[in-house]
């Protein structure tokens, strides 16, 4: 056999590996979300639940570019040492608020009803948060990156319509904008939510 045709061989033997270990985006979501009703549905205290979802958070979220986008155009102009302190504040920031408002929940069902590919990159996947006699159905649309098939990470949460990655934004914004943009009062913000 020509060194041709092993190499061509080779090639589609580990294309398709690679193809076997990828992971669909609507498959991603709800075995994750299964993972959090399981942790949530848990005989432990709130505290120890919010260190198990942090952990699920770490896996499935892209904290970083969340955080990153979150900036806008701010983060253009920061130092690669203020870029370094604004990803660990923020990663603090997020784990807390978002394991905090996931710990709320009792145990929640989610079912994953359709995924739309938008790009190579992106997926949107859209689900439905059931009805209790406590809260009506929510629609929740989760923004999937996509890049590495093998390692679907979450971008956002699209909830009833809102993006809570953009609300992050606004939110942010507002903070520089009421602080002639100095970075630094965001990172007091970022440090004192957590901290608390």
């Amino acid at each position: 056999m020509s060194e041709k045709k092993i190499l061509i061989i080779l090639i589609l033997f580990f294309s398709t590996i690679t193809e076997s270990f990828s992971i669909e985006p609507d498959i991603f979501v709800q075995s994750t979300v299964n993972r959090a009703s399981e942790i949530l549905a848990e005989n432990i205290s709130k505290d120890q639940k919010i260190q198990k979802l942090k952990l699920i958070a770490k896996e499935t979220v892209d904290i970083k570019g969340i955080g990153f986008y979150t900036l806008g155009a701010k983060r253009k102009k920061l130092s690669d040492e203020d870029k370094i302190r604004y990803a660990k504040l923020f990663e603090a920031y997020f784990l807390k608020s978002f394991s905090s408002r996931l710990a709320e929940y009792t145990n929640p069902e989610i079912d994953v009803t359709n995924k739309e590919k938008l790009s190579e990159n992106y997926t949107i996947v859209n689900s439905t948060l059931k009805a209790t006699s406590e809260r009506p159905e929510i629609k929740i649309d989760w923004r999937i990156y996509t890049k590495n098939v093998n390692n679907p990470l979450i971008r956002d949460l699209i909830i009833e319509g809102l993006s809570l990655a953009r609300t992050q934004k606004e939110e942010f914004a507002s903070i520089l904008n009421s602080n002639d943009g100095e970075i630094e009062s965001l990172f007091k913000v970022l440090k004192e939510f957590s901290d608390n």
